[in-house]
């Protein structure tokens, strides 16, 4: 069976000793970026390997980029190979923060090169741990996958791109920051606080219940409130910097909803240039 949103604690305990299956480590906090990798070294799930956000699903940050631009696909694509990954693997993801980080690795494998059979750890690393499973802290040995992606520009959309969709008034802007960094109350990492003009607050928080992503019917009547009726088709997601946004698209993608477009410079890159504009408050 091939899983392409989310997996169970118990469907992955089943296969830990699977050759056909790979996990990913994504624990990391962006106010500390060595912390996920000092925890994954204290005890990760059997077999998994670490993804760094800054250093694996990242590349640097340029000064007209945001804080987390997607890597150069070739290299990143010889980095899944070096861990094992293969068109065959099933890919399991997971972090701390109920699917925020991984979901990026998720949306990178599935909708950016294509690998569908990627899934997010529902309830994450504490489901896991809390239920006592097993728990490793040594690394997992060597492995060379022969992956073949291709990037799909289709599923993304540049800041130049993305003025033009939201003047065109077709198009409807997500951003999943929580809110009050939506409303420009707080802004801990970026220079700027606020929000892009015309932008609907969908903070990743909302497709959760109890640290678990919410039933499908939940999560597509959530959205159709918020859109106001807008089709998913037509909707871009963002948030600080192409990172949390991707937990909507899971969520989108887990409700059998169409895919919305990645914004993956997001806030950060937007304020790259203070000629652009900015709202605060909803």
């Amino acid at each position: 069976m091939e899983y392409s949103t989310l997996v169970t604690r118990e469907v992955l305990a089943d296969h830990l000793d699977d050759p056909d299956w790979i996990v990913f480590d994504c624990r990391f906090d962006l106010s500390n970026p060595d912390k996920g990798r000092q925890d994954y070294a204290g005890g990760h799930a059997p077999g998994a390997r670490y993804a760094h956000l800054d250093h694996d699903l990242s590349a640097p940050k340029t000064a007209h980029s945001g804080r987390h631009p997607l890597p150069d696909p070739d290299r990143f694509v010889a980095w899944l190979r070096d861990n094992g990954v293969s068109n065959h693997t099933q890919v399991v993801v997971y972090d701390d923060m109920a699917g925020a980080i991984a979901a990026r690795l998720w949306w990178m494998l599935k909708h950016w090169l294509g690998h569908t059979r990627t899934a997010v750890l529902d309830g994450s690393w504490p489901c896991w741990e809390n239920a006592g499973l097993p728990v490793e802290d040594i690394m997992p040995s060597p492995r060379r996958g022969d992956f073949q992606g291709r990037p799909n520009p289709e599923v993304l959309i540049e800041t130049e791109a993305l003025v033009e969709a939201l003047a065109s008034g077709e198009w409807k802007l997500l951003d999943g920051r929580l809110p009050a960094r939506f409303k420009g109350e707080q802004e801990p990492l970026d220079p700027v606080a606020g929000h892009i003009p015309g932008a609907l607050n969908q903070p990743f928080t909302a497709n959760l219940a109890n640290g678990h992503m919410q039933n499908p019917q939940t999560i597509r009547h959530h959205l159709d409130y918020v859109l106001g009726g807008h089709p998913i088709g037509r909707t871009i997601c963002m948030c600080g910097s192409g990172v949390t946004a991707c937990h909507n698209i899971l969520a989108m993608d887990y409700a059998g909803l169409p895919v919305a477009r990645l914004y993956v410079g997001s806030w950060s890159e937007w304020i790259t240039d203070p000629a652009r504009p900015v709202a605060v408050a909803a």
